[in-house]
Parts: C-alpha cells; structure tokens; sequence
C-alpha cells in the first residue's frame, strides 16, 4: 500500500491508501476523518467535494491523492476554528443554508476567491456549485458584501 504525508488544515497526516489514484475526497473523509467535505455527484459537477489546494478551489472527488502531496490543502473545516472566516460570518449573516449538504463546497469555493482577491459580485460569477434547495439568491447577498 502507498504511504502518503499530507499538509491538511495545518496538520501533517499520513495516511496508507489502497492505490496512488484514491481520490483526495476519500482520503480525507475516511481516513482522516474530516467529513465535511461532501461527496455529490462524483463527476466534478456540483462542488459538494471542494478543497482548497495551495489557495486554489479542487473538486476533491476526482483529485488523486499523490497529487495533494506537498501543498497544503484547506477543507471546510480549515476556514476557522470559530466561524470567523470572512465567508463564514456571510453565510451566518445572510442564513444561506437550507439544507446544507452543499454549503461546505460553497464556503470554499467563496474561500478560495477571496483568496484570488476577488470581491463580490465578481465571487457569485465565479461559483459554479450546484445547490438543489435553490439557495442562490442568498449566496448572492452573502457574497456582494464580500
């Protein structure tokens, strides 16, 4: 078995995976144990898996672990240890979740614009996540004050 040392939310963590393609999403849920990350649709449509890697938004379900090696990888978990998060205290504010299975994916993806330096309304073109409750309109109000 293939033996990996990932840098996730600050935290070296190795971990032995079956093959050097497990996808980073599976690696992250379950053998780390971070379970925020959500799997969707496993084809890198809806944004439910999305990582930051090295600041960059990934759509972790189909990004092979051996890849994640040496950057530093950010899940939603990582934003904070207390909601502080820029993107957290929108969501908070603006009560963006209905059913919430996609908003960790939608946090990052805010995250990792934020990071790009992009602001607003600039941000609400960039997500492409897909929501099946239809919170959109909220996305959008959190995010223009971004």
């Amino acid at each position: 078995m293939p033996s990996y040392t990932l840098n996730v939310n600050g935290q070296q963590h190795t971990v032995n995976v079956s093959s050097s393609g497990m996808p980073l999403l599976w690696v992250l849920r379950d053998l780390i144990g971070l379970t925020g990350t959500k799997y969707g649709c496993g084809i890198e449509v809806c944004g439910a898996c999305m990582v930051l890697v090295d600041g960059e938004a990934k759509k972790s379900c189909k990004f092979d672990v051996s890849s994640a090696v040496g950057k530093a990888i950010t899940t939603v978990e990582g934003l904070s240890p207390d909601r502080s998060h820029p993107a957290q205290k929108a969501w908070i504010a603006h009560q963006v979740p209905q059913c919430g299975f996609c908003q960790s994916g939608m946090l990052v993806a805010t995250a990792g614009a934020l990071r790009a330096g992009h602001h607003g309304k600039e941000i609400a073109s960039e997500i492409k996540n897909i929501c099946v409750c239809g919170t959109y309109p909220r996305i959008q109000k959190a995010v223009a004050g971004l």
